[in-house]
């Protein structure tokens, strides 16, 4: 039975998804600022020509963050079938982020540790990546006269917006509907979860505006940070009470994330702060400038119209009430909702292959933040995307970050009937 060949194929390839695992976290591809990209899209054209892909290197020429110190580039390898069908995507970032503290592991060890693996990137999401190549792998070797093709990306900067990684390929096209019919992202959702989609998100700035005097005689000035004590002000009264009221039927995970949110950022007023090493005291000035990042994150029921309003009407109420108020408003980043429909093909497939792998209905969420699913939406145009993943999504981007070694070959299993499904 074809079912029983695939499933044994990736029971049989334990030991190499454990070390193909290792060996990407091995790499230290940190964004920012971008290390070793070439690196390991090097290190996966040599697991994959061998066997048959056609692998492409794509550097994202002009793209926020591409240097010549810090190329960005991305992988990606395409499998044909012996008859005319549809193309299955699996697309991974490469990157990941910061270390931090916090660590009792090596970071880029790769440590196999009671069945898990550890590592930055582990979890998000090198874990998937290569899951994602051994169900690949596994489904053809069980079935070498499959329909139409196989695409595996590995694609850089998702940390930091996607832009130098799969915005680019999907500006090229190589996310156009017609050349793609089924896109699965390998982000750690948990392996019973099917991910649709993710809220919107938009970044500004704030900037409140002042005059510098002396600090003796503040009263010859304007402080622009007390400005921004008044907008801070009438956010905590106005406007977060209000977000609350604001909730989905989109099933975003976790709870707390069915309503609007906004994050703060961060604030930078008055005088830079200091060079490293600098001893003396601050010069005694009034600020000038005050600036303030928000993130906001909106539902699908809202309208991005509206929701720069918000901050916009915010800022005439406290203009109102304060004399020499000024203030400007910058668009830094936005991205509107995305979800895909649950009777769209990829979800009804994978769902299916969940049953069988899992003996569970699979569980349907949405991303409190963006992944990579935005731009393919938005740039490609290709609604039938989906995130589908091993790993625990509260592991990513913390200390002694780890990917489970069963989830990793449950989820191959799901990927390669999934496969199945599509192809045959």
């Amino acid at each position: 039975m074809t079912e029983t060949r695939i499933l044994s194929e990736i029971t049989a390839r334990r030991d190499d998804l454990i070390a193909l695992t290792q060996g990407l976290i091995r790499i230290p591809t940190l964004n920012p600022p971008g290390r070793n990209y070439r690196d390991i899209c090097d290190y996966l054209a040599a697991r994959l020509e061998p066997k048959g892909w056609k692998v492409e290197f794509i550097r994202a020429l002009g793209a926020p963050g591409d240097s010549e110190t810090y190329p960005r580039w991305n992988l990606l390898a395409r499998y044909e079938g012996g008859l005319p069908g549809d193309c299955v995507h699996f697309n991974s970032h490469h990157d990941v982020v910061e270390v931090g503290h916090g660590w009792t592991k090596d970071p880029f060890g790769g440590e196999l540790e009671d069945g898990k693996i550890y590592g930055r990137g582990a979890c998000d999401m090198k874990g998937g990546l290569a899951a994602s190549i051994i169900a690949a792998e596994a489904f053809i070797a069980a079935c070498p006269e499959f329909k139409g093709a196989i695409e595996i990306s590995a694609t850089a900067d998702e940390e930091s917006g996607g832009f130098g990684g799969v915005a680019y390929m999907a500006e090229k096209g190589y996310f156009s509907p017609e050349r793609v019919q089924h896109v699965i992202i390998p982000e750690p959702l948990h392996k019973d979860r099917i991910c649709l989609g993710h809220r919107g998100v938009w970044w500004a700035e704030i900037e409140t505006k002042g005059r510098i005097a002396h600090g003796s005689m503040p009263f010859l000035g304007d402080s622009a940070i007390r400005h921004m004590g008044a907008v801070l002000e009438e956010m905590e009264h106005q406007l977060y009470p209000h977000l609350t009221t604001k909730h989905t039927e989109m099933p975003v995970i976790p709870l707390g994330a069915r309503q609007s949110t906004m994050n703060i950022n961060s604030i930078h007023g008055g005088e830079p702060e200091p060079e490293p090493g600098y001893t003396g005291l601050p010069a005694p000035c009034v600020a000038d400038r005050c600036r303030m990042i928000i993130d906001r994150r909106f539902l699908i029921e809202e309208d991005i119209k509206e929701v720069k309003g918000e901050i916009t009407g915010l800022l005439e109420r406290v203009k109102e009430k304060r004399p020499n108020f000024q203030y400007e408003v910058r668009d830094l980043f936005e991205v509107q909702p995305s979800m895909t429909d649950t009777d769209a093909p990829v979800v009804k497939t994978v769902a299916g292959a969940i049953a069988k792998v899992l003996g569970t209905h699979a569980e349907y969420v949405v991303s409190p933040g963006t992944y990579d699913q935005k731009h393919i939406d938005r740039i490609g145009k290709l609604k039938n995307c989906i995130a589908y993943g091993p790993g625990v999504l509260d592991l990513a981007h913390q200390p002694d970050e780890w990917v489970g070694v069963e989830d990793m070959i449950d989820s191959a299993k799901v990927m390669a009937l999934t496969l199945q499904e599509l192809l045959l």
